[in-house]
């Protein structure tokens, strides 16, 4: 080494001066031989692995593929299930790949082209594509959207989905639990008014049209110009997501179904709430049996025919098709789901149910029954029973089966002394919808409803701790209809026969208490057919026969257990206490209550136990507790006329042949001709 010269490292700095046009001096430097290896402390740096010519090949190193399928099917496997399309026993990786692009390709494919968009798989941002299928010149027929490549990202995971939406969706933060916080936009609930059924040869004998039905019809025309819009606005875009996921844990009659929608956060609702399959279920899926194009960013055409607003829902149960336009709120796509296992399930002889349902360890199923308020998720979510599913269930002729991969609890006032198993369950994977944070810790105050009071939780059914898994059970024993009767006048529990279980099913019945909305000054009586009037495809009573008939089948009690006001109507009773209900809960559980002895309420011919274990006797009948005994007897009689109004809404429906059966039913409501 010159001695002119400093050594460091495999360099020598040259201290001659060499003159540069500013005036200074510049550094010469030369190749040097390292005599030492620079040590910190006693311990080598490692080398890093790999060729890195830049900071790229260093990020590459991050990152490893996923291991291929390790129990591949053959054609013949009798384990594939009978709605899966088996892969040929020597199907290359490259031909599986090509074969899941083409049939993504022809679910985006516009009824007026000839083939599909080009679609690639994989993120834009990674700067990977694929050459096209051939290079032409352009033709008057073709379009913009034509020459382009769609990105598909595919069954991406939790994690890659939380990037995917706080890179590109605004409104999208991590909460201090860890779960994704984000916004559904204008719309923070439902649009019923705005759902629309395709009136079309292969179904519409089957579905219930008309008064008081859900079912909005359309033509199959206003249909394909809504899907044409739909397709057109997600071909448009450089990525859109594809789920390919399942319905029913039963694998016998599940379905396949197909979501693309243009956001993560519908990504990952729906990777929550419909059943995940694993690699190898996702190599056989195939051509799906349902797809939903969610192009819920943009809105219909007002001008098309049907549509009331720049919204619309449609179905089309002859096309397997479902387009969301001109709304974000992503239980549109969970329940019009539902709406599609409602149609479905009956015509092979499963009763579909808008239900909670819970297992005791000894196998005894309940099913739980409520609308919003009665306290059905609180009461099917039990640390002593294990969950089978807290909404949405089939009851085949082997058991019962969850129809979802999640929950979607509602999480306003939420507390972790209350709801634990839910409060718990929001981390990581959890999508919390319209919910207000800290904007420095960002810890969630669900009592705030700046947003909306319709604040939501979606995750994954096995955050649940005491989950059955896989979601099924055997026949149900227990039959629970719940209601929050305001009036204050209905017992705490009763025992139904088939025909009263018929009657309160289809009435559905519940009450709203005063303040609710603006101007009411009493209780309101609010009726839902089937515990989900919005969702059913199918005459209640329909639904309620096949209830009816798998209850006598396999012997299930049902009861009606009222949650609501003892002591007098709303304002003047009080809430019926949690302790109490959770221990007639416990009886109708434990069998107990079936050795109770009963007695016959007036007007409603209630069946009541004279006792509940640790329940007060004087509870178990209202008119005990109430102060003026006449207006308890005006107020049941006014009730039972709400009962009878609504019910004239079906009376007049004959279910199947059997032209008795909705006598029977009617009469096993109220009766105001009873003296009380």
């Amino acid at each position: 080494m010159a001695s002119n010269g400093i050594a460091n490292g495999d360099f020598a700095f040259s201290t001659s001066p060499v003159l540069v046009p500013n005036g200074l001096s510049k550094i010469k430097t030369k190749k040097t031989v390292s005599r030492e290896v620079c040590k910190d402390g006693d311990t080598a740096a490692p080398p890093l692995k790999g060729v890195l010519q830049n900071v790229d090949n260093l990020h590459a190193l991050q990152k490893k593929k996923a291991s291929a399928p390790s129990t591949p099917k053959s054609p013949m496997n009798p384990s594939t299930p009978r709605n899966m399309t088996p892969r040929a026993a020597y199907t290359s990786e490259e031909e599986r790949h090509k074969q899941q692009m083409e049939s993504i390709s022809a679910s985006l494919a516009s009824l007026t082209r000839e083939i599909g968009p080009q679609v690639i798989k994989g993120d834009p941002a990674a700067g990977k594509r694929s050459p096209p299928r051939s290079v032409v010149a352009p033709r008057l027929h073709m379009t913009d959207s034509a020459l382009k490549f769609t990105h598909i990202l595919y069954n991406l995971s939790p994690a890659e989905l939380y990037e995917q939406a706080i890179k590109s969706e605004k409104g999208s933060y991590i909460t201090s639990m860890g779960a994704l916080a984000t916004l559904s936009g204008a719309k923070t609930g439902r649009s019923p008014n705005d759902k629309r059924v395709v009136k079309e040869e292969t179904s519409k004998d089957d579905l219930w049209w008309g008064k008081n039905s859900p079912n909005i019809e359309m033509d199959e025309k206003t249909f394909l110009v809504n899907r044409e819009r739909a397709v057109d606005y997600l071909n448009s875009l450089e990525k859109v997501f594809v789920n390919d996921q399942f319905l029913n844990w039963d694998p016998e009659n599940r379905i396949k179904v197909r979501i693309i929608s243009a956001r993560a956060y519908h990504s990952l609702f729906m990777h929550n709430m419909c059943i995940r399959p694993t690699p190898e279920e996702l190599e056989d899926f195939g051509t799906p049996d349902f797809t939903i194009y969610n192009a819920g960013q943009f809105p219909c055409n007002r001008y098309t025919h049907y549509m009331t607003s720049s919204t619309s829902i449609d179905l089309n149960l002859k096309r397997k098709e479902m387009v969301i336009l001109g709304t974000q709120y992503a239980g549109e796509m969970k329940k019009g789901l539902f709406s599609v296992m409602h149609y479905l399930m009956p015509k092979r002889g499963i009763l579909s149910l808008h239900s909670g349902c819970n297992m005791g360890k000894a196998g005894d199923v309940a099913l739980f029954f409520g609308l919003s308020g009665t306290g059905k998720t609180t009461l099917s979510t039990d640390e002593n029973r294990y969950l089978i599913g807290d909404d949405e269930h089939c009851w085949s002729e082997t058991g019962v089966s969850n129809i979802e991969g999640g929950c979607y609890a509602k999480c306003i006032d939420l507390s972790r002394d209350k709801e634990p198993e839910i409060w718990n369950a929001i981390k990581f994977g959890t999508v919390l919808e319209n919910v207000v944070f800290e904007e420095h810790s960002r810890e969630v105050d669900y009592a705030d409803k700046s947003v909306t009071e319709n604040t939501r939780a979606a995750y994954p059914i096995e955050f649940i701790p005491n989950v059955k898994l896989p979601c099924v059970g055997p026949h149900p024993k227990n039959v629970i209809l719940l209601a929050c009767d305001a009036f204050g006048v209905l017992p705490p529990v009763s025992k139904l026969s088939l025909a009263q279980t018929m009657y309160h099913f289809i009435s559905g019945y519940t009450a709203l208490v005063a303040g609710t909305v603006d101007g009411v000054k009493e209780p309101t009586a609010t009726f839902s057919a089937c515990f989900g009037a919005a969702f059913i495809m199918l005459h209640p009573s329909k639904y309620a026969a096949m209830l009816a008939d798998k209850m006598k089948r396999h012997g299930a009690t049902a009861w009606l257990v009222n949650t609501g006001w003892s002591g007098g109507s709303y304002g003047v009773g009080k809430r019926m206490k949690l302790e109490y209900t959770r221990r007639i809960i416990d009886a109708i559980h434990d069998g107990s209550l079936l050795e109770a002895e009963y007695e016959l309420t007036p007007i409603f011919n209630l069946a009541v136990p004279t006792k509940v274990k640790s329940v007060p006797s004087e509870v178990l009948h209202p008119e005990n507790l109430w102060a003026n005994k006449n207006l308890y007897n005006e107020t049941l009689k006014k009730l039972a006329g709400l009962f009878q109004k609504n019910f004239k809404l079906y009376a007049d429906y004959t279910v199947g042949n059997d032209l008795k059966l909705m006598e029977e039913i009617l009469a096993a409501g109220p009766q105001l001709t009873q003296d009380i």
